[in-house]
């Protein structure tokens, strides 16, 4: 019941209105509160803004996503209602403005019905990091919902929203989508504003989308992307070039190092294989690519992450607002003091390591090294779009696993290690549902595409279900 966008529709066209399609989802969010999902239920908001909308579509002038309920993860901000990042550092903090991304939505008559759960500052890879507590996978709640944004993806997989907006800065919406199965995007970086959405690592970040259909990714991406004068990095190019619908026309390469990862679940791998073979047999041209940066990735994209996310949470320090300790006495204090108490053991982890890679004697050693070996891959990258329309690779190398099983910081890093790639090189990517497990629980396979050709993503993705059915 309202799985997509286009049930929504339908079910407004018989004459529900928004508000009941609203009172269903506060009631599946009830039910279902134990997943620990939500952070925040805008009840009473989200229902003056479906009577808003529903006097919108009585009057024939609502816009092209009235009805569609939506969930933020907690480090999008919208105005006048609270925003965390998950953190206890930013308790109780409004937000004095709307994210650019949100409001394009807004536009479109969407309501948003709550903040979801994630990792504290999108810092993680289980949503095990949040001041809130662990979100739980729908699919078995004893398992990990992944991350950073596990309350999104769990709340669209579960029914407790339409869709739902997540950042993407190593893998945050492709990894949990791959475990609750729906469709994560990871936009080009700069093609959806980042403004309004707390940094974590600024040169990462991407808002993308949580849907449990292509077709919705694609209608939300064609609403958010394009250029926003408050966000100096989105880019002014056309968001849709030319498509090509025939499918012998795409040329695809198969990423040989993560097919033949030795981390890589021996049962994805097979059937990920039987899809190659199906997509040849369709006529898709199919090639082996090399990329021999893969064990690279992984200490690359940390260390430049947390030498970004050292700066960019230096302004949460106790004075401005947020979090304040209490038994601080002076300045000094103050800042120690609200900043050991507010952050968690993983944000400090990582602020502490982004100041020692930045520190005096070893920047060059550990930051200025990692930004060169970054223009290595991103030049190997571009060399292979130019040969292939596409990579195809597994999203994640496990399904999701047992909460409280992996408490290795390296460990739980190195899940990311088939996502991190994109946002390093700024690629598209999006993981969609691919199979069930033995395990019972769900796995997605992941697609990458040139920069700003998110329209080749959507065209084999849907070439892909086809295949998949």
């Amino acid at each position: 019941m309202y799985a997509s966008i286009e049930d929504v529709r339908l079910r407004i066209q018989s004459g529900e209105t928004v508000l009941t399609i609203v009172e269903h989802y506060l009631a599946k969010i009830e039910e279902q509160k134990d997943l620990n999902a939500f952070i925040e239920v805008f009840t009473e908001d989200v229902s003056a803004q479906a009577l808003e909308v529903d006097r919108k579509i009585k009057d024939g002038t609502a816009g092209q996503l009235a009805g569609v309920v939506i969930g933020i993860k907690d480090n999008i901000c919208y105005i006048n209602h609270q925003v965390s990042a998950s953190s206890k550092i930013l308790a109780g903090f409004e937000s004095l403005y709307t994210a650019t991304a949100l409001q394009r939505l807004l536009d479109q008559d969407a309501v948003v019905i709550g903040r979801l759960n994630c990792d504290e500052f999108a810092m993680g890879s289980s949503n095990e990091t949040s001041a809130f507590g662990p979100v739980k996978n729908n699919y078995n709640p004893a398992f990990v919902s992944g991350g950073s944004s596990g309350g999104s993806a769990v709340a669209v997989s579960a029914g407790m929203c339409t869709v739902a907006l997540g950042s993407d800065t190593g893998g945050s919406v492709r990894q949990p989508a791959s475990w609750t199965g729906t469709y994560g995007l990871k936009p080009t970086y700069g093609r959806i504003s980042r403004y309004g959405l707390i940094a974590y690592a600024s040169s990462f970040d991407q808002i993308g989308t949580f849907t449990n259909s292509i077709n919705d990714a694609e209608l939300l991406y064609s609403i958010m992307a394009g250029q926003d004068e408050m966000d100096a990095t989105t880019s002014s190019l056309s968001v849709f070039n030319e498509q090509n619908s025939e499918v012998k026309s795409f040329r695809v390469g198969v990423l040989t190092e993560c097919f033949e990862h030795l981390g890589l679940d021996p049962e994805i791998k097979k059937e990920m294989m039987v899809l190659v073979d199906k997509l040849a047999a369709l006529g898709v041209e199919l090639v082996p690519v090399s990329f021999p940066f893969l064990d690279y990735i992984v200490p690359t994209y940390y260390v430049l992450t947390t030498a970004e996310a050292s700066s960019n949470l230096s302004r949460f320090d106790g004075v401005h607002y947020g979090y304040r300790s209490k038994i601080a006495k002076g300045v000094e204090d103050t800042y120690v003091l609200s900043r050991s108490e507010g952050f968690g053991s993983e944000v400090k982890r990582r602020i502490m390591t982004g100041t020692f890679v930045l520190s005096q004697g070893y920047y060059d050693a550990y930051y200025t090294k990692a930004q060169k070996v970054r223009r290595v891959m991103k030049n190997a990258t571009d060399a292979i779009f130019k040969s292939v329309d596409l990579l195809l690779l597994p999203t994640t190398p496990t399904t999701a696993f047992e909460i409280g099983a992996i408490n290795d910081a390296i460990q739980m890093y190195l899940q990311d290690i088939f996502t991190v790639h994109a946002n390093i090189t700024g690629n598209p990517a999006a993981s969609i549902p691919f199979k069930q497990h033995t395990n019972g629980m769900p796995y997605g396979i992941q697609v990458m595409a040139d920069r700003f050709r998110e329209d080749k993503l959507f065209e084999f993705i849907k070439v892909i279900e086809e295949v998949n059915k």
